[in-house]
C-alpha cells in the first residue's frame, strides 16, 4: 500500500515502516559519529524503548556502548490492511540493525505495568543476561492498571490549587486561543501520580532485586520535564507535577532500599521535545514551537538522540555525576536558562493568530511531530507501495 499520515487531533493514526526505519539509522548514525561512550553499560533494560527518549536509550546503549538491551513496550502490530504503530516499527528497524551489528536484542511487547510482563522480563533476563548494570524507565501512558487490585488509574492534565488561563496552538485548526483549566480535586491528583509518578518504577526494581537480576553498582534513571515559569502551571505546579515529585520520592526510596547493591537512582530532566505524549498536553505545542525558533537561531537545539548521548557521556554513568539540589541530573540548561527563557517569553508575549508562523517555528514542531511516525524523514519515498506487515 501507499501510506500517508491520518492526523486526528494531537495523534497520527497509522506509521510509515520504510520512514520509521529510517530515522532509526539516522540516530544510530548520529551516536556512532559522535564516538564510543567512554563508560560502558553491559547489559540494559529499556521500559518504554520503542520511541522518544527511551527508543534513543537503547540506541545509544547499543550502538555507542555496544551493550545488550532487553526492551519493553506496548505496541500494536500491522494487519494487511492497518500499518502498526511507530513504536512497532522502530523495534523492528532497532532489532535489525543490531542483529547486523552482532548485538543481543530482544523486546517484550506487553503492559509494562503487570506483574507478568516483569515476570517474563526477568525469565529473560535470567537465561540470557543474568544481570542488568542499567534500567531506563521512558513510560508514558494515559492510565495504568494496578498490578494487585486491578483498579484501573486515569491521570489528568489540571493545574492544582486555582484555575489557570493561558493561551494555546490547537494544531487540529491552526488556531491560537485561550484555554481555561479547571483546578484538579484531591482524586484527580492522586490518581496521576499512580499513573506518572515513581510507584511502577519501584515496581521493577524491587522485582528485579528479588530476582538476583540487578548487578552489583547498577544505575537507574526515570526521565521527567521540569520547565520553567511558562509552563509551571501545567507542569510544576499541576497534577503532572505532583506526579513528577513523586519521581524523586521514588529514586530516594530506591537508593535506600538497595543499599547493599550500591544502587544508584536518578531523575533525568530533559528539554521540552515534540513526542506522542507532549503534543497531548496543553500549552506545549505553542512553548515548544517558539523554544524551537530561538533554540535554533541560538544554535542550542537538540532532539532526543543529541539529548540522551549527552546524558550517557556526560552524566549518567559517571560515578560522581553533577546534580541539583534534589539530586537529579538536568540536560535542560540550554532550555531552562534565564537568557534562554526571556527570548521565548518575549514571543510568548507578542504571538498572535496574525503572527504565529513568523514568530515561532512551528514548521519544525510539524515536522517532527509528524517524523515520530515514520513520515517526512529525508531519502523516503513515500509514492512508494509499501508492505506494512514488518515483523521483529
Amino acid at each position: 500500500m501507499i501510506i500517508k499520515p491520518k492526523i486526528r487531533g494531537f495523534i497520527c493514526t497509522n506509521a510509515h515502516p520504510v520512514g520509521c526505519a529510517a530515522s532509526v539509522q539516522q540516530q544510530i548514525h548520529y551516536v556512532q559519529s559522535q564516538g564510543a561512550l567512554s563508560v560502558k553499560p553491559k547489559n540494559v533494560l529499556v521500559i518504554g524503548c520503542s520511541t522518544g527518549y527511551g527508543l534513543a536509550s537503547r540506541i545509544t546503549a547499543a550502538f555507542a556502548g555496544g551493550a545488550s538491551t532487553l526492551g519493553v513496550c506496548f505496541e500494536k502490530p500491522p494487519t494487511e490492511t492497518k500499518t502498526g504503530t511507530a513504536g512497532w516499527y522502530n523495534t523492528a528497524a532497532f532489532h535489525q540493525q543490531a542483529k547486523a551489528a552482532g548485538l543481543y536484542a530482544k523486546t517484550l511487547n506487553g503492559d509494562a505495568f503487570s506483574n507478568e510482563i516483569k515476570q517474563q522480563t526477568i525469565d529473560l533476563i535470567k537465561a540470557d543476561l543474568g544481570q542488568v548494570d542499567l534500567v531506563i524507565y521512558s513510560l508514558a501512558s494515559p492510565r495504568r492498571s494496578d498490578p494487585v487490585t486491578g483498579e484501573v488509574y486515569k491521570s489528568t492534565l489540571k493545574p492544582v490549587g486555582q484555575a489557570y488561563t493561558t493561551k494555546t496552538y490547537d494544531t487540529d485548526k491552526d488556531k491560537i486561543h485561550d484555554i481555561a483549566l479547571e483546578p484538579a480535586n484531591e482524586d484527580e491528583i492522586q490518581q496521576t501520580i499512580k499513573v506518572m509518578g515513581g510507584e511502577d518504577w519501584e515496581l521493577w526494581l524491587n522485582a528485579l532485586d528479588e530476582a538476583g537480576v540487578l548487578a552489583q553498582g547498577c544505575v537507574t534513571t526515570a526521565y521527567t520535564y521540569i520547565g520553567k515559569q511558562l509552563t509551571w502551571p501545567i507542569y510544576g505546579q499541576a497534577t503532572i507535577g505532583k506526579a513528577k515529585e513523586d519521581l524523586d520520592r521514588a529514586a530516594k526510596a530506591i537508593i535506600a532500599t538497595k543499599a547493599r547493591l550500591k544502587i544508584r537512582a536518578y531523575v533525568s530532566s530533559l528539554k521540552a521535545l515534540v513526542t506522542q505524549a507532549s503534543s497531548a498536553i496543553p500549552v506545549m505545542p505553542l512553548y515548544i514551537s517558539l523554544i524551537y525558533k530561538v533554540m535554533k537561531e541560538e544554535g542550542t537545539h537538540e532532539g532526543c538522540i543529541e539529548q540522551i548521548y549527552g546524558l550517557f557521556s556526560e552524566k549518567l554513568l559517571a560515578d560522581q555525576p553533577i546534580t541539583d539540589d534534589m539530586q537529579r541530573l538536568r540536560m535542560d540548561g540550554k532550555e531552562t536558562n534565564d537568557a534562554t527563557q526571556a527570548k521565548i517569553k518575549a514571543l510568548w508575549d507578542q504571538v498572535t493568530q496574525e503572527n504565529f508562523h513568523e514568530l515561532s517555528d512551528y514548521a519544525g514542531y510539524h515536522h517532527e511531530f509528524i517524523k515520530l511516525f515514520g513520515f517526512d524523514v529525508s531519502g523516503v519515498d513515500y509514492d512508494a507501495e509499501v508492505d506494512p506487515l514488518v515483523e521483529w
